[in-house]
């Protein structure tokens, strides 16, 4: 567990009801010994938090509804063990001072983020260094080596009536042979674009989300414009609060980044370094509350009216359209018992593909109907930008370009599907 002072663990509010919150839960190995980390997607603090097995249960009992003294009590009596004096305060002390409760630190320092994020002259390429070389030498390299044994067909590269692609967003060392055969037969309507709308999966967004920014996308090679007019008309429709109230998500989610890495590629293979289209990034929140029940996205009318708006602004130009989604998420990484073999990744592969053939109509109402029937039970992480972009297309059919089933842990047991497809 993070160090905390004992000034810091006094400063703990008895009284209160402390609320975790949303945080991505990873058992990593620390010390010889498992510890459960939990990741803020937010980044709001550098403090890391490490809980020991034998007190991680405790994470279970912060809903908002104990006092300190009754999380205590609660654990004790669920597990049968009784905790020393003071180890739920230093639990909660660490917690709030890495700003994973709910409360007046958290709030400060999302403040504090939010007007960093706002004031930097461009939204800076987040995983630059980590996720692929910051160098641009470096980085036009690696994609040209991905594009170079992709195997892509040079007669599929000129097709300039392509409108649409679903991109994967998964690590380049995992899909980056699956981004070149997606991303180079949309070479000629990437050169000829005059706007690009990227949907990007929130991975911590909120139910039916659309999550807007005003600063404009970067990657190694430099910021993209952005199209204000457009994204004005988004905020009119949406609402100024509904659409940044989750805005700081845009900073540090992968998702749209990772497809604006490719788009910037091409566009200065096809010798438009300087002339680089106005980019839209628009970050889709969760669909579980259309998947486990028959509520409708569009029922909210500010989502149907940011539908029209987008189709106003953007009427009578060269858009292309982005879903920056992967597919499903399965096996004991991601909450299943059992891992899934050989057989069981074939029986997947079937479903994918007709979950495929199903989004390659275009017909976005069938293709959330589809994962309506079983709730969602594979996890399509893609669901939300794929919707929302076959919005946006309106009626165009797709093609797939490939699809890869990629290990999502070390046993072999978890795996992520991706898929490319081309609208046009």
């Amino acid at each position: 567990m993070a160090e905390t002072s004992s000034d810091y663990v006094q400063q703990v509010d008895q009284e209160s009801r402390p609320a975790l919150r949303p945080v991505e839960p990873r058992w990593i190995s620390y010390q010889g010994e498992q510890r459960l980390w939990l990741r803020d997607p937010l980044a709001l603090s550098e403090r890391m938090v490490l809980l020991p097995a034998v007190v991680a249960p405790l994470v279970a009992l912060l809903d908002g509804e104990r006092t300190p003294s009754g999380i205590k009590a609660a654990f004790e009596v669920r597990y049968g063990t009784r905790l020393p004096p003071g180890v739920v305060e230093q639990f909660l002390a660490a917690l709030q001072e890495a700003a994973l409760l709910f409360g007046p630190v958290y709030e400060a320092a999302r403040e504090r983020a939010l007007a960093d994020y706002r004031a930097a002259p461009c939204r800076p390429p987040a995983l630059a260094g980590n996720g692929y070389p910051a160098d641009p030498a470096a980085l036009h390299q690696l994609l040209a080596r991905y594009a170079a044994e992709a195997g892509v067909n040079g007669a599929a590269l000129a097709n300039g009536r392509l409108r649409g692609l679903i991109t994967p967003h998964i690590d380049y060392a995992r899909g980056g042979a699956e981004y070149a055969r997606t991303w180079l037969p949309a070479r000629e309507a990437v050169a000829a674009a005059d706007l690009v709308v990227i949907f990007g999966t929130d991975h911590a967004g909120s139910a039916g989300a659309l999550t807007l920014t005003r600063q404009r996308y970067a990657t190694p090679w430099g910021p993209f414009p952005q199209d204000q007019a457009v994204v004005e008309g988004l905020v009119a429709a949406l609402g100024e609060e509904a659409a940044f109230a989750e805005e700081l998500h845009h900073r540090s989610e992968h998702s749209i980044e990772l497809a604006t890495v490719w788009l910037h590629w091409l566009l200065r293979e096809a010798g438009r370094a300087d002339d680089l289209p106005p980019l839209v990034p628009i970050l889709c929140g969760s669909f579980a509350p259309f998947t486990h029940g028959a509520a409708d996205p569009l029922a909210d009318l500010a989502r149907a009216q940011a539908l029209a708006a987008l189709r106003a602004t953007t009427a009578g130009r060269r858009v292309l359209v982005v879903a920056s989604a992967d597919l499903a998420h399965v096996g004991p990484a991601f909450g299943d018992e059992r891992g899934w073999d050989v057989l069981a990744r074939a029986s997947l592969k079937a479903s994918d593909e007709r979950l495929l053939a199903v989004a390659a109509t275009g017909d976005p109402a069938d293709f959330l109907a589809t994962l309506r029937t079983n709730q969602d039970a594979h996890r399509v992480c893609g669901l939300p930008p794929i919707y929302w972009a076959l919005h946006a297309l309106d009626g165009t059919r797709g093609e797939t370009l490939g699809y890869d089933q990629c290990p999502a842990d070390e046993a072999g047991a978890s795996w992520v599907t991706i898929a490319g497809m081309a609208y046009t």
